[in-house]
């Protein structure tokens, strides 16, 4: 796989062994797989970043480089680095605040094998009851004829470049937003078209949430319900929508809850029926509106939801409890169509507010939530 920022990793392969930097890319599965990570670098913040894997290598790395193992070859006697203090060192990295431990457990060992099934090597090798873990050495290591050459430092400076790229990319999304801000308040309507065009199926999933979740709250907050717990202490109420967290958090499956109504709603991308039904099935088939970043016809999202739920279960009473659980569809037409109906208000700024902070959020660049409106910290999932 070649994108823009493979030829950052060959060069810095090349500056680093005198000219081998293509020879030494296709013989090094490791680099392979950091390549297919950084596939985003590039892309501005539509595209979303893989930090939590990278990060798992380049701890774990650096605790390599650290302990002196590019001199010395003993490695395979090296007790082993301690879980704390590795996930303490990830999340100190740039955007790696509100990392889990996933990654350095498992995630990023499986997903390097989706990539290269026919390889028996992982990344990283750990003791489970001893919470100690290891970079794969051979992994690190390419021969060329006689030679063979550690990649340690050159992975560190790569992942490094990627980093900083990224951070770049992410600053310049935000200062967009905010002078379009700017523009907005001036009476430019080019901050609408701004926001119509990150509700688009190619946008970034972290980018979609957030964008949903601001067209949503402002659409919602207009409406008013009565509510008491008597006849005489019924009061009006303005519905109010909360995000649980980052995107891709340990919520449950929930991304957006509703105050007063206890309204769940999940953003999502994908027409898996069977993960339709494992969100339904983790609040108890409790009622969830779903968020869908496609063009599909609602209608047509229904039909291909029930047609998989009687494949997969086949018993009509089972079909439409699952059914009856989806209490809402918001795909991405009717979303432009409720952020429309916002504009023509003239609430343009509202919802842009929105979107500035929470991607300030999304992309660490600014935290500082109240508690009540952020309850889940982030569990990046890292697939391109």
């Amino acid at each position: 796989m070649n994108h823009s920022f493979t030829s950052k990793i060959i060069e810095e392969v090349e500056h680093e062994f005198n000219g081998l930097g293509r020879t030494i890319f296709e013989l090094s599965p490791l680099l392979q797989y950091i390549n297919k990570k950084t596939k985003s670098a590039n892309r501005g913040s539509k595209a979303r970043s893989s930090f939590a894997n990278l990060y798992a290598l380049y701890v774990l790395i650096e605790d390599y480089v650290n302990k002196g193992y590019l001199e010395k070859g003993d490695y395979a006697e090296y007790e082993g680095a301690d879980f704390t203090p590795l996930l303490r060192r990830m999340r100190e990295l740039p955007f790696g605040a509100k990392l889990q431990n996933h990654a350095l457990n498992n995630r990023a060992n499986d997903d390097f094998h989706k990539y290269f099934p026919e390889d028996d090597r992982r990344p990283i090798t750990r003791n489970v009851s001893l919470r100690k873990y290891w970079i794969n050495k051979a992994l690190l290591t390419v021969s060329v004829g006689e030679h063979k050459y550690s990649l340690a430092q050159v992975i560190l400076r790569i992942i490094d470049l990627y980093v900083e790229t990224k951070r770049e990319s992410f600053s310049q999304f935000i200062e967009d937003c905010e002078r379009l801000q700017e523009a907005n308040e001036k009476g430019n309507d080019e901050a609408a078209g701004f926001i119509r065009s990150l509700l688009s199926p190619e946008r970034d999933a972290r980018l979609f949430e957030v964008v949903s979740y601001a067209v949503l709250k402002a659409h919602f907050s207009t409406e008013i319900i009565f509510i008491g717990e008597t006849r005489d202490s019924i009061e009006e109420e303005a519905l109010r929508l909360f995000k649980t967290g980052r995107t891709n958090a340990n919520d449950g499956g929930i991304d957006f809850v509703m105050k007063p109504l206890g309204r769940f709603f999940q953003v999502t991308e994908a027409l898996d029926v069977k993960k339709y039904f494992l969100d339904i099935d983790k609040v108890e088939r409790y009622p969830i509106s779903f968020v869908i970043k496609t063009t599909l016809d609602i209608a047509e999202i229904r039909s291909r939801l029930e047609d998989g739920a009687k494949e997969q279960y086949g018993v009509r009473e089972i079909v439409q409890r699952y059914m009856t659980a989806i209490e809402d569809i918001f795909n991405i037409p009717k979303l432009i169509g409720i952020f429309n109906v916002l504009a023509d208000q003239g609430r343009v700024s509202e919802v842009l507010d929105e979107i500035i902070r929470w991607s300030k959020v999304e992309f660490n660049i600014e935290d500082g939530l109240d508690s009540a409106e952020s309850v889940a910290d982030e569990d990046e999932d890292t697939d391109d």
